[in-house]
């Protein structure tokens, strides 16, 4: 089965300004970061609108409110995902919310637990 791409609404969510419409083709989660002409917002809602068709209920699109921010410091782009802090280390979560187990608030560099990945 195919899963169709969600079209989303961004918007920022201190003046309500819509910043464009895309087609979510992964999850954008709260705490994440998105990219929108050359600058970085990190979701803080989304939410799901949906639309009444012949007597079901069916999703019709996302909202997600962003606020703009700063690109933290230590994040790779790994397998389409902005994951945060030194992807080379043992330890860390490769997530776009938690850096690692030890050491989730950072930063990585001089970090006592590092281990290299074997």
């Amino acid at each position: 089965m195919e899963i169709k791409a969600l079209p989303t609404d961004i918007v920022l969510s201190s003046s309500k300004e819509v910043l464009g419409h895309i087609k979510m083709d992964r999850s954008l989660y709260p705490g994440t970061y998105v990219d929108i002409d050359g600058k970085t917002y990190q979701i803080l809602v989304r939410r799901h609108q949906y639309q009444l068709k012949l007597g079901r209920y069916y999703l019709h699109k996302a909202v997600v409110h962003v606020k703009q921010t700063s690109v933290p410091d230590e994040r790779t782009l790994l397998n389409g995902a902005w994951v945060i802090g030194d992807i080379t280390c043992t330890y860390n979560a490769r997530s776009e919310l938690v850096r690692c187990a030890i050491n989730p608030s950072g930063p990585c560099s001089d970090c006592t637990h590092y281990q290299s990945i074997e």
